[in-house]
């Protein structure tokens, strides 16, 4: 198994930072669909369970069905392959400590997006749009403590 997963760790790691970028436009993407949403429902005569309100519902399910859900699943298949592998990680280091914290942050950021988009069709939304715009930095900010962590190795 070790020589398998020296011998494919480039493949592994390629497909890793793929899936990583798949999710990534996802988690700042679908934040962004719910302040359209939200101010299409406050402000722009979106009535609930109108045309314009069921494109919203549609769009925020396949990105997080079709793309996020996904993309995450083989962020970790991947990213976990990579930590099985011999001599990638000095486990004595902060960094891979740092960066598996936010990755486990931005995987439960993922689970409230979800929630939060079943609060939409239940139409239980509690947050406002410029709510909204400050939570879609939080995958930014996860962001640069991962790619950090990962290139400096602090």
């Amino acid at each position: 198994m070790t020589d398998f997963l020296l011998t494919t760790y480039p493949w592994v790691k390629s497909l890793h930072v793929m899936s990583v970028l798949a999710w990534m436009a996802g988690l700042f993407y679908l934040p962004r669909l719910y302040v359209y949403h939200v101010e299409g429902l406050k402000k722009q005569g979106v009535t609930r369970g109108s045309d314009m309100e069921l494109l919203f519902r549609h769009q925020e399910r396949l990105l997080m069905k079709a793309i996020m859900a996904p993309a995450m699943l083989s962020s970790w298949f991947f990213g976990l392959l990579l930590v099985v592998t011999p001599a990638v990680i000095d486990w004595s280091a902060a960094w891979p400590w740092a960066k598996g914290a936010a990755v486990i942050a931005m995987t439960g950021y993922h689970f409230f997006l979800e929630v939060a988009r079943k609060r939409f069709i239940a139409g239980e939304n509690r947050m406002t749009g410029r709510q909204w715009r400050m939570m879609n930095e939080v995958p930014t900010l996860l962001m640069i403590v991962i790619v950090l962590a990962v290139i400096v190795k602090f």
